[in-house]
């Protein structure tokens, strides 16, 4: 990292080094293969959410807080599949592996933003929960629409804000001329790793990000579950308590489907050493493609009022095409 190096005094066009993107290792010649399941999941994705949109946008009875906040989480993973869909597909289908520094970090930044806006939303829906079950007479009274235009707002720009500095902070950083990264998608370790400078700042303040945005989110999270399962204790019937609990089996799966890849990665990145490059790809992969495949099928299935209106309008149109 000497002579080939881009400086980090000189931020011309020419300085700034390409990446070179890798799909599955050991898999290359099954890389149109493999982009069957993945474009499959993709099109399940973008049809499940933008389903759950437009029968929210459609039916004024699902104009209430919980469904203003599935329809946020819903925009966010269709966010996070239209920012890692053309790299994919570029490497899988076509081997295009290059992708311009630039491009790299605006990649990185909207991944990384989609993914603290999808961890405050979720935080958004337990305090959604908590509410509806502590104080179900004050439920709209709280949540009015200028609080949830609020609650979304904030939880936007604390992600926008946050990863913002990243960017420049890997500008900073001396790279060679040519950087092979880890996936089919640009994240800020795997750039940061591709460095040959020091990194020790943008890493601490990788960490910050994460202690500030998921970090405190799952804290939260954790404890709003303590104070609905102290109310739902407290409560006599054993019927109002399955009825109280069960309004939360779609939001347990949708926080489920976002923390546990994402810690199965923290945890490979960390001890799994030895681990095959294989299993790094893998788990990222199941990072950014499981929860916008999960949401909307959880959402549909358990959550009457929009199973019962999909399966409505699916019947609708069978009658019209008879």
């Amino acid at each position: 990292c000497q002579s080939n190096m881009a400086t980090s005094t000189n931020h011309s066009a020419s300085s700034l080094p390409p990446f070179l993107l890798t799909g599955f290792p050991g898999l290359e010649s099954a890389h149109v293969w493999i982009s069957v399941p993945i474009c499959s999941v993709y099109l399940v994705s973008i049809a499940g959410n933008c389903t759950i949109l437009f029968m929210i946008w459609t039916d004024p009875t699902l104009h209430e807080p919980m469904y203003y906040f599935l329809s946020m989480l819903a925009l966010v993973d269709l966010g996070v599949s239209s920012t890692t869909l053309p790299t994919m597909l570029s490497v899988l289908w076509f081997n295009r592996r290059w992708i311009h520094f630039d491009a790299c970090l605006a990649q990185m930044y909207f991944i990384h933003t989609f993914s603290i806006t999808e961890s405050g939303i979720l935080l958004a829906m337990a305090f959604d929960r908590l509410v509806a079950i502590r104080s179900p007479l004050r439920y709209t009274m709280i949540l009015t629409n200028d609080t949830i235009f609020k609650i979304g707002l904030a939880v936007v720009l604390r992600a926008a804000f946050l990863v913002f500095p990243a960017s420049f902070l890997l500008k900073r950083l001396q790279y060679q001329k040519e950087n092979i990264l880890s996936y089919s998608f640009c994240v800020h370790q795997d750039i940061m790793r591709a460095s040959c400078s020091d990194r020790r700042v943008s890493s601490i303040y990788g960490l910050l990000v994460m202690l500030l945005s998921t970090g405190v989110d799952s804290l939260l999270l954790i404890l709003s579950y303590a104070m609905i399962l102290k109310t739902v204790l407290g409560v006599a019937s054993k019927e109002e308590r399955f009825k109280a609990l069960n309004t939360c089996i779609s939001h347990i799966c949708a926080i489920l489907s976002f923390y546990v890849p994402m810690l199965g990665l923290t945890m490979i990145h960390r001890y799994g050493k030895n681990a095959p490059p294989i299993a790094y790809v893998l788990l990222a992969n199941i990072y950014l493609l499981v929860p916008p495949l999960m949401n909307p099928i959880v959402y549909s299935v358990k959550t009457k009022q929009i199973r019962t209106r999909i399966t409505g309008k699916f019947w609708k149109m069978v009658r019209a095409s008879e």
